[in-house]
């Protein structure tokens, strides 16, 4: 096994930053580095709310960590956004200065060589780096950074780490799987014009279709595939789970253990990174991998959980052909926004709850049960029950003594 440099030793737990309260929860819950950008120049543009205030905010926030923090500038811009990119990077330069910037297009790479020189650039997965020559010729060309596509196998990873040991290495460890190499498709440009690799892609893949068949003999006799009473999900694949496989992951030269969803909920985020922070975190310590930890990750909305490519090529049996919404074990019931004291609490809610209930609820260092003994809106108004969407809530504790902290998760089976 090649011997890893210092660089490659210090792990990182890369977290998704959609917006500013995002990177809050992320540093609560033991996220080492965060991926963010502005929405017009970085993937899931239609989801980040990021403008450049609250973006510098998350940016003093992260720096006060001493935490690391990649700005993504990823998607393959058309000619007519050059010019507003060569002045983005001047925002980026001279006010953020973020430790790297992530990047696709060879174009925009060359753009930040020229305009920003002392910039440290690290490939984005939609550039679609899947062999070690590949590698080489970023390294050549200035990366000090590559990450991944999904597609790779274990075996190719470390193939790449052997042949190329001193370039760091990031690999998508959980999340959504796209049906194309990695976001190089065109069904959302064709059924919506909204463009993957401009950030706004519509998962067109994962609607519910109704197929039909035509046999050559019988031309415009249409005979339909039916699934069951939710459609065909023929695209749907299911997500990606390695948290039973973080240490062949490094022994294998990743360094750093990305997690997807800059547009999924701050439940999701809180679960997954606390989840993921423990199994490196005891990987490190040698000890075995934790298995209640999949049921942790299970509680989020998912798909079903695959190892990914990471054993070979996904079959029939890792799509989820069932329906379109996502599984999950448990509900996210609200968020804690605010402590009045030791048993009232401001919860931004998230679905239905009733007087009388009980939730569990998340900590960064602990789970527990409380019972919902009142709910009041703001003003105080007492209330027997209260609906997702409505906002926050003052939600009463029955003989809670703990102390429950702000972004604590809370949650119910389902």
């Amino acid at each position: 096994m090649i011997k890893k440099t210092e660089k490659m030793m210090k792990l990182e737990l890369l977290a998704p930053a959609g917006n500013l309260e995002k990177v809050k929860i992320g540093l609560m819950y033991g996220a080492d580095a965060f991926y963010m950008g502005m929405p017009s120049f970085s993937m899931r543009s239609r989801t980040n709310n990021f403008t450049q205030d609250s973006l510098m905010e998350a940016v003093d926030l992260i720096r006060k960590n001493n935490k690391t923090l990649y700005m993504t500038m990823n998607i393959y811009p058309r000619g007519n956004k050059i010019d507003a990119f060569k002045k983005h990077l001047t925002f980026v330069r001279e006010i953020v200065k973020p430790d790297a910037i992530i990047v696709a297009d060879p174009g925009v790479f060359e753009l930040i060589k020229e305009h920003y020189p002392e910039a440290t650039l690290h490939m984005s997965v939609q550039a679609n780096v899947l062999n070690y020559r590949a590698v080489e010729f970023w390294r050549k060309q200035g990366a000090e950074r590559i990450i991944l596509p999904r597609e790779l196998m274990l075996s190719e990873i470390n193939e790449i780490h052997q042949n190329v040991p001193n370039v760091e290495l990031e690999f998508f460890v959980h999340g959504a799987i796209c049906m194309a190499y990695s976001g190089r498709c065109l069904l959302s440009n064709y059924m919506t014009g909204r463009d993957s690799n401009q950030g706004i892609c519509a998962h067109s893949c994962r609607w519910k279709y109704k197929v039909y068949l035509e046999e050559e003999k019988r031309p415009g006799e249409m005979i339909p595939v039916d699934e069951d009473e939710h459609g065909t999900y023929f695209m749907n694949s299911k997500d990606m789970c390695l948290l039973p496989h973080i240490k062949d992951l490094y022994d294998s030269g990743i360094c750093s253990f990305k997690i997807e969803g800059r547009n999924k909920s701050e439940y999701y985020l809180a679960t997954v990174v606390k989840a993921y922070r423990k199994a490196i975190d005891d990987m490190l310590a040698g000890k075995k991998f934790d298995e209640t930890l999949i049921s942790e990750v299970e509680s989020t909305a998912n798909r079903g959980f695959i190892p990914g490519y990471l054993f070979g090529f996904p079959g029939t049996g890792d799509i989820h052909y069932a329906a379109g919404n996502p599984l999950q074990k448990k509900k996210f019931m609200g968020m804690v926004v605010e402590e009045k004291n030791k048993t009232d609490y401001v919860v931004d809610i998230k679905n239905k709850l009733n007087v009388g209930e009980t939730l569990e609820v998340m900590t960064p260092d602990e789970n527990f049960e409380v019972e919902v003994s009142a709910i009041s809106d703001v003003d105080g108004i007492a209330l027997t029950e209260v609906h997702g969407g409505a906002g926050n809530r003052i939600l009463t504790f029955k003989g809670n003594k703990k102390a429950i902290p702000m972004y604590a998760m809370l949650r119910m089976k389902c």
